[in-house]
C-alpha cells in the first residue's frame, strides 16, 4: 500500500541560542511537554512537545494513519526583516536543529529548510548548504515586506530551486496588522487565506508563471488560500477589463492553477472538491498544519470523508506528494 504523506507540518526546536535582538523569538519552557514561543516579553503561541519530540509526533502520526511527514520551519522564525547576514545565521540555526529532530526518524520525517529570502545570493547559499546536508526542500514566506513572489530577485531564487529540482512550499505569514482582525483569530482565519490568494495572483497576473520554468514544483499552504474560490472573478477581470487590471500574463489566472500544488487543509468536502475542480486531482496534496491549533486532526480526515474515486483518493493521500517531493520520495 502506498505511504500516506502529510506535506504540511511544522517544527519548533526545544531551544536555540539567543538570536541577537530583544524582540526575537525565544522559547519559555512551561513544563516538560509544554512551552510558549515568546516575542520579547509577549506571548506568541503556546505549543506542546509535539513540536520537537519525535516520539510524540510519531505516535500522533500512527494514530492518524500518516506514514510520512514533511517537516517545515515555523514562519515566525524567518527573519526577513533582519539584515541578510543575521537572517542567514538564524536560518542556519533552525535548519540544523530541524535536522536533529528529523534524524530521530529519517524514514518518516522529511526536513525542509528556510532561507534568508530578502537576499537572493544568501538564500541560494543556504539552500545549497541545506540540500547537501539532507533537507529535501525549502519553505518560504509568501512575501518579503512589500515584495511579493513576482519580485525579480525572488524569481531568481525560484529558478535556482527548479535547476536543483528542489520543491518549494509557500506559507502565508506576516499579515498586515489591523484592529479589525484582533478578535476571534481573524488574522489567521481571514488574513492567511487572503495573503496566499494575493501571492498567487501576483504570480499569475504579472506573467511570472510565463517566465518561470514549468519544472518548478511550487506548493501553497491552506488550500491555496481563497484563490480557487475567486479565480473566476480574476478571470473575468483579465478577459473583460484588461484596461483596469493591466495584467501582463499570457493567460487568465485559472490557466495557471495547474502549475501549483495546494494542500488539503480546507476542512470540508465541498471545499476539497472545489480544489480538485480548479487545480486538478493531480495537484492537491494531503496537508494538516500539524501540530498547531488550527490544523486538521486526524490528519487527512477530509480527504477520507469526501466521496472520491479510489484513484483520486490515492493521488491526494500519496502519489501527488511523491511527485511534489521529487526524486527519492
Amino acid at each position: 500500500m502506498a505511504p500516506v504523506i502529510d506535506v504540511h507540518t511544522h517544527v519548533v526546536p526545544s531551544g536555540w541560542p539567543d538570536l541577537g535582538s530583544p524582540d526575537d523569538p525565544w522559547l519559555r519552557m512551561d513544563s516538560a511537554t509544554a512551552a510558549t514561543i515568546m516575542l520579547g516579553d509577549r506571548e506568541f503561541r503556546r505549543i506542546t512537545d509535539a513540536c520537537w519530540n519525535a516520539d510524540t509526533r510519531l505516535a500522533d502520526m500512527d494514530a492518524d494513519g500518516i506514514d510520512v511527514q514533511v517537516v517545515l520551519p515555523t514562519p515566525v522564525f524567518f527573519g526577513y526583516d533582519r539584515k541578510a547576514a543575521d537572517a542567514a545565521r538564524i536560518a542556519a540555526i533552525f535548519n540544523d536543529l530541524t535536522l536533529e529532530v528529523t534524524a530521530q526518524a529519517p524514514d518518516r520525517l522529511v526536513p525542509f529548510c528556510q532561507v534568508p529570502l530578502q537576499d537572493t545570493d544568501a538564500a541560494i547559499t543556504e539552500l545549497d548548504r541545506c540540500i547537501a546536508n539532507g533537507h529535501r526542500g525549502v519553505e518560504i514566506g509568501n512575501h518579503v515586506g512589500d515584495r511579493d513572489l513576482d519580485d525579480a530577485p525572488i524569481l531568481d531564487f525560484l529558478r535556482r530551486c527548479a535547476e536543483h529540482d528542489v520543491a518549494v512550499f509557500v506559507h502565508p505569514w506576516d499579515m498586515a496588522p489591523t484592529p479589525r482582525a484582533d478578535p476571534w483569530m481573524l488574522e489567521w482565519l481571514v488574513g492567511m487565506p487572503a495573503e496566499t490568494h494575493l501571492s498567487l495572483l501576483h504570480l499569475a497576473l504579472s506573467g511570472a508563471f510565463d517566465r518561470l520554468p514549468e519544472s518548478l514544483r511550487l506548493g501553497f499552504a491552506h488550500g491555496g488560500g481563497s484563490f480557487a474560490y475567486w479565480c473566476g472573478r480574476a478571470d473575468n477581470a483579465w478577459r473583460h477589463r484588461r484596461d483596469l487590471v493591466g495584467a501582463d500574463s499570457e493567460h487568465p489566472p485559472s490557466h495557471y492553477a495547474g502549475r501549483v500544488y495546494v494542500d488539503s487543509v480546507v476542512f470540508s468536502p465541498e471545499a476539497l472538491k472545489t480544489l480538485i475542480a480548479v487545480h486538478g486531482a493531480d495537484r492537491v496534496v494531503l496537508g494538516s498544519d500539524y501540530p498547531f491549533p488550527l490544523g486538521e486532526r486526524p490528519a487527512g480526515a477530509v480527504i477520507r470523508a469526501t466521496s472520491l474515486q479510489a484513484d483520486q483518493r490515492e493521488l491526494l493521500l500519496s502519489e501527488n506528494a511523491k511527485t511534489f517531493l521529487g526524486a527519492g520520495a
